[in-house]
């Protein structure tokens, strides 16, 4: 075959082969195109149903009002700060302009102390070798840190009012970085052209089944929710439900030991969420690390409530709940105390039941143990952004069916982390066309739970708003209760980094017991990871100090002792200090009776499913 002959053949190769590529491209773009109208059909007919939306929900004009305010009497260090950013974006040009012409020359890095550090959605090569995409990533975190330093600093504001503008700010800033657009991400644009646009096609076919799983609201799935089930590979300790009512279904656990501790063990978890973040997986389970360890674990599983629950109140939390099962745990196990565990806002609950019971001189729990529980909210993190009287008739409108539905919930705790748990999400997903990565724990965080209208609405009102409980004027059918009324042996838990309940915030709560002896412990990481953080993982470290006498956190952590690995070793001796002997091991429902397998039928009833699961 001659040279001409070859080439012309190669051309006309070449030439179908585009042909083909355009075809396929052309047939994408289409399939996009169809599945964004059904995505907007489906969120304006959404849209349409909720009515009319508040203009600002959120009630966030007059701190920006403030703030503005603020910005208008101090023009000098506003001024300041605006030549300060002009010049080091005239910096940037220069060095990017440098880098567009391929100049070998050093260039000078830029030192503004404000600027913001490249995460990981910036990982992708071109962001650092490609000099137009190198250009818009630095300017965004020069310009987004400039921003919210600026906020942060300019004049002087209510602290509170200060970190709402904060917060928001974030969220903006956060949205608007250019890993978000699709025409400004080399990542996305790279696999558009080399899948030519199959990854668009998935990533929407993907958004079209969160808009449904969401009914009309996107519902961002963060792991493969088909790859987890609640009683098949996630909470599978073994065991029985031997009571429930409207309000709970308590579990006891099947023994691991011939012998166990005589004084049986009561979780009460949240019920802004599921119980078994405490029971994950068998490597990551405290409640199986504690049944080898020869303890009688009860767990508490709250329903999933609906509008037949929506007249439900806080006292009916602490005594349909916390106090019947404790009643029933004891008449399970023919003890006359046990100890109470509790965590977050199942720890603020219990706190008000054992000041209750205080109140009462009863001797039914022997210890109380919080975790990351919150009785004084004076400066109780980013969530009390959310809420102001402004906020409670929001809530009030949210819950008319008598209860606040899940997704509102696991909105407002995605927004505290939106670059991780909300953006990061949209570009993989719904741009790049990728399944998320199998995790349980995003599986658990995305089984939301509703909330019922009064008992959440007096949570809001006189623990965020009103801070009832530290201020001694809160009151259970009919008497007043303070923190000081917690009696007995407490072992309570902070961790370090924990947005939800700052361990400050904790620690002044844990000081303010004055009749309890506290036992307080600071655990390294956050609010999940560094309370679910068994030994065989020999990660993270805890804090220990005896001495409850200093002022503030920092104080306290000078005299502290830090304690590589997972604090759970020390809570076991700790509680093992205060069981009593050792007694033959129980049959879960011995004197109750079984009523359903564990996890029972409670936790199994999903948000976004229209009736509860089958066990």
């Amino acid at each position: 075959m001659n040279d001409a002959k070859g080439t012309e053949i190669a051309r006309e190769a070449e030439s179908e082969s585009l042909a083909e590529r355009g075809k396929h491209i052309a047939k994408n773009m289409a399939e996009v195109f169809d599945i964004s109208g059904q995505i907007w059909q489906k969120f304006l007919a959404a849209q349409l149903q909720e009515g009319t939306p508040r203009p600002d929900p959120l009630n966030t004009w007059p701190t920006f009002a403030e703030l503005y305010r603020t910005m208008w009497d101090n023009p000098k260090q506003v001024a300041d700060a605006t030549i300060e950013l002009w010049a080091a974006q005239q910096k940037l040009w220069q060095n990017s302009m440098l880098k567009w012409l391929g100049s070998k020359e050093a260039v000078e890095e830029l030192d503004v102390p404000y600027m913001m550090k490249a995460d990981k959605r910036f990982a992708h090569k071109e962001w650092s070798e490609n000099a137009l995409f190198d250009y818009l990533k630095q300017s965004y975190l020069l310009t987004s840190g400039w921003i919210q330093d600026t906020v942060s600093n300019v004049g002087e504001m209510d602290p509170k009012e200060r970190r709402k503008a904060a917060f928001y700010t974030r969220q903006f800033v956060e949205a608007m970085n250019p890993a978000n657009f699709f025409a400004l991400n080399p990542e996305v644009l790279e696999a558009t052209v080399e899948q030519k646009g199959e990854n668009l096609v998935r990533g929407l076919k993907m958004m079209l089944a969160d808009l449904d799983r969401g009914k009309g609201k996107l519902l961002i799935r963060q792991t493969d929710m088909n790859a987890f089930e609640v009683g098949r590979n996630t909470a599978v300790t073994p065991g029985e439900v031997v009571f429930q009512n409207d309000l709970i279904q308590l579990i006891q656990y099947a023994p691991a030991t011939e012998k166990v501790l005589a004084r049986p063990l009561l979780i009460v978890p949240p019920w802004i969420n599921k119980y078994y973040i405490l029971d994950l997986n068998p490597k990551k389970s405290m409640v199986k690390w504690l049944v080898e360890q020869g303890h009688t674990v009860f767990v508490i599983s709250w329903v999933n409530p609906d509008h037949r629950h929506g007249a439900k109140s806080w006292e009916d939390y602490m005594f349909e709940g916390g106090l019947t099962a404790i009643d029933k745990a004891l008449e399970e196990t023919g003890q006359k105390s046990l100890h109470l565990v509790s965590y977050c806002v199942g720890g603020t609950m219990a706190g008000t039941l054992m000041a209750w019971l205080g109140r009462q001189n009863d001797k039914r729990v022997a210890s109380t143990t919080f975790f990351t529980a919150q009785l004084d909210f004076q400066d109780a993190g980013e969530l009390q952004i959310f809420v102001d009287e402004h906020i409670l008739e929001v809530v009030g409108e949210d819950m008319e069916k008598g209860y606040m539905p899940a997704d509102r919930m696991a909105s407002a705790f995605n927004m505290l982390r939106a670059n991780d748990l909300i953006w990061g999400y949209m570009v993989s997903n719904y741009m790049l066309g990728k399944d998320p990565f199998p995790f349980d724990l995003l599986y658990w965080n995305a089984d939301s739970t509703a909330m019922p209208a009064r008992a959440h609405r007096f949570y809001l009102e006189q623990f965020y708003i009103r801070d009832a409980f530290a201020k001694g004027t809160l009151s259970v059918r009919g008497t007043p209760i303070t923190l000081s009324d917690i009696k007995g042996p407490v072992y309570h838990v902070a961790t370090k980094e924990d947005h939800i309940a700052p361990a400050a915030s904790v620690y002044r709560g844990a000081k303010e017991m004055s009749k309890a002896k506290v036992r307080f412990v600071l655990s390294g990481s956050g609010h999940i990871a560094g309370v679910v953080n068994p030994p065989v993982l020999e990660k993270y470290q805890f804090w220990t100090n005896p001495d409850m006498s200093p002022a503030t956190l920092e104080e306290w952590l000078e005299g502290a002792e830090e304690t590589p690995g997972s604090w759970w070793i020390d809570w076991d001796a700790w509680l093992k200090e205060r069981s009593g002997k050792l007694v033959p091991a129980r049959v879960p429902g011995a004197t109750l009776g079984a009523i359903e397998a564990a996890p029972g039928s409670y936790v199994r009833v999903r948000f976004d499913q229209p009736e509860p699961a089958k066990a």
